[in-house]
């Protein structure tokens, strides 16, 4: 199956992307045989993949790297690069190749440190592969003077090194560095497409599919976690109920409370398994005895991945909360187009009748309202405002309406 097989509803930016593949095979080609280069060519240095959450801009750059590295001998018949069978295709993909390097996050943001030692790589010469291969999933995370690094990095490759970043916008990367990639932007999927690729690729009833994709209104890896995870479909019915608990001060300030210990609740079972690993591993790097006692000078070192842990728990947190808060936009959405008699399809299905008594209950406007007091809240959190106030401040106007 080839890589671009994985681009949900992308083929405009798959067309893009095998077409720059095979300019860079033959540019490598070429190189290696010392040949004529190509006068012109699709093939460039720095990439940055932008689209909403959901669209697979990492998935595409993968995709991508995975071109950029494939051996298959069909390319020399005329194939295109990204086989997805071959060896550079399929460490490329599981992130095992010694010449691709895959960076995702799961703090706040991406450091000077973290990128110093990128631009270091960056420099050096492809180990095996055809190039060197760096994968930024989460460039919008790089913080002022991380971004200032990188940019020397792209202003000046090495000769057989490419950058591919990943971002929700382009305002979410530095003028200076998006002005120096091209530029790849992904759209939503359409829930059809999502719903077909989870039951060909993870064999999953087409009911269920199609729930969980008209539910995630086309986003991917959520509607993955949401067909596959029934307690991911538990917290999300809770949060579908919330609008109904909200009819005086004691259930805002109780609904508010709830949602905030599902995301931390969330948050300490996902990290759990993950801190006590990495604990582990730690100890056992530093020499650790027997009985857990550690060697002298390793304090630092241990008190240093705690902070790592915490900031990571903080973020966990984050991300599930604000997960609820898109549920909870996409409720209000639904009661939005019935209100106006829309003929937009309804995402939360299973709660029809929530919605026609909310729609019933209210006019447009205050529906409107109450999707703006949502996206307040999403915007204080971004702000590091408290989580419990943010929450409440919310829950209090999608009452008043």
């Amino acid at each position: 199956m080839p890589v671009w097989d994985d681009l949900v509803g992308q083929e405009k930016v798959s067309a893009q992307l095998a077409a720059a593949a095979r300019d860079a095979d033959a540019l490598v080609t070429a190189v290696a045989a010392r040949a004529p280069l190509p006068e012109a060519s699709k093939m460039t240095h720095a990439w940055l993949f932008t689209g909403p959450p959901g669209s697979g801009r990492s998935t595409a750059a993968r995709a991508f790297a995975a071109a950029l590295q494939c051996v298959s001998p069909d390319r020399a018949l005329g194939g295109i690069p990204g086989c997805g069978f071959c060896d550079g295709c399929h460490t490329s993909l599981v992130g095992t190749h010694a010449d691709v390097q895959i960076v995702r996050t799961d703090l706040l943001s991406i450091g000077v440190k973290e990128t110093r030692d990128l631009v270091r790589r960056a420099q050096l010469s492809p180990a095996g592969g055809r190039w060197q291969v760096i994968v930024l999933e989460d460039a919008d995370r790089l913080t002022e003077g991380a971004g200032n690094v990188l940019l020397k990095a792209v202003e000046e490759p090495a000769p057989r090194t490419v950058w591919l970043l990943c971002a929700p916008s382009i305002e979410d990367v530095l003028p200076t560095i998006r002005s120096r990639c091209r530029l790849l932007t992904l759209r939503t999927p359409p829930v059809e497409a999502v719903a077909d690729i989870l039951i060909r690729r993870d064999g999953i009833e087409p009911d269920v599919a199609a729930a969980a994709a008209r539910a995630t209104q086309g986003h991917i890896g959520r509607a993955r976690r949401l067909a596959t995870d029934p307690s991911a479909r538990q917290r999300r019915a809770a949060v579908l109920k919330l609008p109904l608990r909200v009819d005086d001060v004691g259930g805002c300030l109780k609904a508010a409370q709830e949602l905030i210990d599902t995301a931390s609740e969330d948050a300490k079972q996902l990290a759990e398994e993950v801190d006590v690993k990495e604990t582990e591993e730690l100890k056992a790097a530093l020499g650790a005895a027997q009985g857990g006692r550690m060697p002298r000078g390793t304090a630092g070192v241990m008190k240093e991945l705690e902070d790592r842990q915490k900031r990571r728990r903080t973020r966990t947190q984050r991300d599930s909360l604000d997960l609820a808060l898109i549920d909870l936009t996409g409720f209000y959405r639904d009661v939005l187009a019935l209100q106006l008699g829309s003929r937009v399809a309804i995402a939360n299905a299973e709660a029809e009748d929530a919605l026609e008594r909310l729609a019933r209950g209210g006019s447009p406007e205050s529906t409107l309202r109450r999707i703006d007091a949502i996206a307040a809240c999403r915007e204080a959190l971004d702000r590091n405002v408290a989580p419990l106030l943010a929450v409440e401040a919310m829950t209090m106007a999608l009452r008043a309406g």
